[in-house]
């Protein structure tokens, strides 16, 4: 099988019926790099919906003129037109032929071009894709506009793998052997019968050993047949979040006159949800400490590439994350691609709403009245074969241990109702109208759900019966009484951890877990004390656009990570719950009297000592006891149960913080504040990943990066983070730039400007370079920083 990406595309924001025409003057359409996102581009605006960031959608339409000469097709080749996302309601002409569409914007989806292409009476191969996004509060949160992700085609052989036609489960593996079985379905799509032989190999990416086994089938003239080998391992190399193994399975088909290469990266390993024990891999027990991710980059929007993916996960990882359930839609195959290799047990999840539509906010956060755009219109049609692409896509990722069928479906009178409670009430219920949080008998009846969830449980077993199928309840009080959580193999619940025990009582075979949590400490101590509960969910691990509360902010601020990708200061005191390594990390905020939530008043590490009255500090650490000093005179300190760190209020800050974090007496961690200075210099830097990393990701097929990431952070006289905001503008010469983004939800600049103010004193830009660049970097009453890019 040969594959060639198609990457560059003609596109307009114009909507001309006729551009679907093999022969259409598309000559002053503009150039566009897909994967794509248009509504970045274009400005903030009041006007548009807060559910999905303020920025516009509408529609686009785009072509690509492909020499067809350059596919090497023989007469019996199969060629294969491969999107693995559009958002969205895309509809698709190949030379003139309306091949057909999709609407959902998450699913991936193909054509088979091959009738088509012996039509064709030149070389040219004319795509042209009309993207439909005009009901802009079609979401709670942002999806962008247009070809999101990557697009290809594939050309086959006469003999072949019927699309997703490999499947690999691991029957069982320890350290002494494992067994793979390996099943594929082949097509013979020539006019005579084929003898076909398969010979796999399975490839340790780490060590290079090889296994092989053979199989063969014979295959009708236009027929099919499937087989399956079995591969033993001896001392197999298996995958876990701790040491994440990948192997490379290449299949090899030769039959009289003909073969075909097949290749897909796999991973070893048996893992379990126990009712009892929580979640295990390989036999040894894990607590999934995990994040829910949406799909945007901020100014990158949907189109994200890998190497950002990298930075984000890296930073997660380094956090002590180790899982990811992906809100609340299938993502793009590179970050699924991704925690293949750096080690992300994930959570894939297909719908937010069935078959009626939630509330979706457009002028801020349960700003009555709400508009019921959204999926719900196309999931009476459509739910089975979106269900069954996300499930065909990843069922030989070792990455995924679960298949979740929605998220909060049973949120109360959103839009399903029961006579069971006279107040129905969810998690943020507390500002809706009195007239929104009692039963309506008008509404849909909630015992509707449990028979839809059969159904989609049945759909995913169909397609993949070695993993579990959960879903994230919002209401489990009710739900667990409707029979809606029966179907399921493992339930997850939102934000209702005081329900655990009980629960588990109630239901003694259900595995439990913590499908989206809060950022409190006793929500994670209600893992920690309880080992029946798998682990939990943050949310959310990094900052995402929409779901906004109002006018200006144009995002939501849950995340561990900024929109640019920096950590916040809430990343430093998760990583002191989660991570196995020494933490020690000082914050403050001016001393309040008698106020102990941490929520409520903003920490930071850049102030002036000089103008800081009564301060409070804060230490997070993960050691068992600390030792805090300011000016050199020991602080008394204590530690806060309920927040999850230790504290000390101190009268005057006349001197350096410093934080020693003791283990059984010996020092382990230690970290210094002194008063920050205004800014002086702009550091700006190109991130790079380490090289463990980065040789996972090559190895695992990942691109080489194309995407520069550079870190900017003011700095004062000292060298040290400066306090203080500056406006940054950036030029570029020898490459592309795609934007700046400082992570501010509150700032409208538009997108597409090369200028930005920093937050906090950072600030990313991101760059494309095929070769040698240079990045300026502008700041008033500063140096600039020039940054070369060999």
């Amino acid at each position: 099988m040969h594959i060639q990406p198609i990457e560059h595309w003609l596109f307009t924001r114009t909507d001309d019926p006729d551009a679907w025409a093999k022969r259409y003057d598309d000559a002053d359409w503009r150039t566009v790099v897909v994967p794509h996102d248009w509504s970045v581009e274009e400005e903030f605006a009041e006007s548009f919906s807060s559910g999905t960031g303020y920025l516009p959608g509408g529609i686009g339409w785009y072509r690509a003129h492909i020499p067809a000469g350059g596919f090497a097709l023989r007469e019996d080749s199969v060629v294969r037109l491969v999107f693995h996302g559009v958002y969205k309601k895309a509809d698709v002409w190949v030379n003139g032929y309306h091949v057909g569409g999709r609407p959902s914007g998450h699913s991936r989806f193909s054509f088979d071009l091959t009738e088509i292409l012996s039509y064709s009476h030149d070389d040219e191969l004319v795509i042209s894709v009309r993207v439909d996004h005009t009901d802009i509060s079609d979401s709670r949160w942002y999806n962008g506009s247009g070809i999101t992700r990557r697009v290809e085609i594939e050309v086959h052989d006469a003999v072949h793998l019927r699309e997703h036609g490999t499947v690999v489960t691991t029957l069982r593996a320890d350290a002494g052997e494992a067994t793979i079985r390996v099943d594929q379905a082949l097509v013979n799509s020539s006019a005579a019968p084929a003898e076909v032989h398969a010979r796999h190999e399975l490839t340790s990416l780490s060590t290079g050993r090889v296994h092989t086994a053979d199989t063969q089938a014979d295959l009708a003239a236009g027929g099919s047949a499937t087989t399956s080998a079995t591969i033993r391992v001896s001392d197999p190399e298996l995958w876990s979040d701790g040491d994440p193994r990948l192997h490379r399975l290449v299949t090899t088909l030769t039959w009289p006159g003909g073969s075909a290469e097949y290749s897909e990266i796999v991973g070893i390993r048996t893992f379990r949800f126990d009712p009892d024990h929580g979640f295990s891999i390989n036999g040894e027990r894990r607590t999934l400490k995990g994040v829910c991710l949406h799909e945007d980059a901020g100014t990158l929007g949907t189109a994200v590439p890998a190497e950002v993916w990298l930075r984000r996960l890296l930073a997660l990882k380094e956090m002590g994350c180790n899982a990811i359930r992906m809100a609340h839609n299938p993502h793009a195959p590179e970050l699924y691609a991704l925690c293949d290799a750096l080690g992300f047990y994930v959570i894939d999840e297909a719908f937010d709403e069935w078959e009626n539509a939630k509330n979706k906010w457009w002028q801020g956060h349960n700003v009555y009245p709400p508009r019921h755009q959204g999926y719900a219109s196309d999931f009476t049609e459509w739910h089975e074969r979106d269900l069954v692409a996300m499930v065909e896509a990843g069922r030989n990722r070792p990455s995924i241990i679960a298949w979740s069928i929605g998220n909060e479906i049973d949120y109360p009178n959103d839009p399903y109702a029961s006579p069971l409670f006279d107040e129905m009430t969810g998690n943020n219920d507390a500002n809706k109208p009195a007239a929104e949080r009692v039963y309506d008998p008008t509404r849909p009846d909630i015992r509707r759900l449990t028979t839809i969830a059969t159904e989609l449980a049945r759909i995913v077993r169909a397609s993949d019966p070695t993993r579990p199928v959960t879903l994230a309840a919002a209401f489990p009080e009710l739900s667990s009484r409707t029979g809606l959580l029966e179907p399921l193999d493992v339930v997850g619940y939102n934000y209702k951890e005081h329900l655990y025990e009980d629960d588990h009582r109630r239901f003694p075979a259900k595995p439990l877990l913590g499908s989206e949590n809060s950022h409190e400490y006793p929500d994670w101590q209600a893992v920690t004390r309880n080992d029946f509960i798998a682990g939990q969910f943050l949310w959310t691990g990094i900052d995402y656009l929409g779901e906004a509360y109002g006018w200006p902010i144009h995002g939501a601020g849950a995340g561990q990570l900024t929109l640019a990708g920096f950590p916040k200061q809430t990343w430093h005191l998760r990583r002191s719950w989660w991570s196995d390594e020494p933490v020690a990390r000082i914050v403050v905020r001016p001393h309040v009297e008698g106020e102990t939530e941490f929520w409520s008043h903003p920490v930071s590490r850049t102030v002036d000592f000089a103008e800081a009255g009564p301060t409070e500090v804060l230490c997070f650490a993960n050691g068992d006891a600390v030792q805090l000093s300011a000016g050199g005179a020991p602080v008394e300190t204590a530690w806060d149960d309920e927040h999850g760190y230790w504290r000390a209020v101190v009268p005057a800050l006349t001197g350096p913080l410093e934080l020693e974090v003791l283990r059984d007496g010996a020092v382990i961690a230690t970290d210094r504040i002194e008063s920050a200075g205004e800014p002086a210099r702009l550091d700006a830097v190109v991130w790079e990943a380490p090289e463990g990393p980065v040789a996972l990701v090559r190895a695992a097929g990942l691109p080489a990066a194309r995407v520069v990431q550079i870190e900017c952070t003011l700095r004062d006289s000292r060298g040290s983070e400066a306090r203080g905001e500056v406006l940054v503008e950036a030029s570029v010469e020898g490459g592309e730039l795609l934007g700046l983004e400082n992570g501010d939800l509150a700032d409208v600049t538009a997108y597409a400007l090369p200028q930005r103010r920093t937050l906090d004193g950072r600030l990313i830009v991101f760059v494309l370079c095929d070769g040698p660049a240079s990045v300026r970097l502008r700041a008033e009453g500063l140096e600039d920083a020039l940054v070369v890019i060999e």
